[in-house]
């Protein structure tokens, strides 16, 4: 039977596999650094929080997300309408992250950002990075994406892994977490159609240059 990390809150359960790719990855210098990137709904969240349960003590999770746009900045923009979009986020404020956090010195703390689903906005200053946790797990759309100014994060991970799922399943999850924020049924059905899914084709073009890819879907109902 293959060895497994059960998630303690849901039950779920991440390959022993990827969880001592991580581990090694770490002991390798000071500060190792693993993409996790996914199309919206794939489940690259959760594979980052199942990585970081089992690997609590070397491990912190900073999310992409924390360097969405302001919905105030994406009215003046325009771009309202497709949040989520690759440029719907500070692209180069979370680049300047992960080069501090690639050379972070000793004794420094370093706060980043974090996306609140229940106000819809980042907050700064959320997330205190230490010096001495060896490992950053970090998630997000758009890590493997090779143009407007993404493609220049990519070579200061380590590693980059992508979460794929299969699509049906990936758009129910995506019109359930909508309806559980407020949208009505039909409205996340049509957020999912016009702004996610163009979003999710793009991210699934380049998933061939990801290091490891991990295959997520949820088991069968029992009848």
């Amino acid at each position: 039977m293959r060895n497994i990390s059960e998630s303690p809150i849901t039950g779920l359960v991440l390959a022993q596999e990827y969880i001592e790719r991580a581990r090694a990855l770490a002991l390798t210098k000071k500060r190792s650094i693993i993409a996790i990137a996914g199309a919206p709904g794939s489940g690259k969240s959760t594979v980052a929080r199942l990585l970081h349960e089992a690997l609590s003590d070397i491990s912190v999770v900073v999310p992409m997300d924390g360097y969405h746009l302001s919905n105030k900045e994406l009215e003046r923009l325009g771009r309202k309408g497709r949040k989520g979009a690759p440029d719907t986020f500070d692209v180069w404020g979370y680049q300047s992250l992960i080069k501090r956090l690639k050379h972070q010195q000793e004794g420094e703390i370093i706060y980043a950002p974090e996306f609140y689903r229940t106000i819809d906005e980042p907050i700064a200053g959320s997330l205190p990075v230490f010096s001495h946790t060896p490992l950053i797990i970090t998630e997000g759309n758009y890590l493997l994406l090779s143009q407007g100014g993404w493609q220049n994060t990519i070579p200061l991970f380590d590693e980059n892994w992508f979460v794929n799922v299969p699509t049906n399943e990936r758009q129910q999850r995506l019109i359930d977490r909508h309806c559980f924020f407020g949208r009505s049924l039909e409205d996340a059905k049509a957020w999912v159609e016009k702004t996610d899914e163009p979003n999710a084709r793009l991210i699934e073009q380049h998933s061939q240059d990801a290091d490891v890819m991990i295959k997520w879907s949820n088991p069968p109902k029992s009848k």
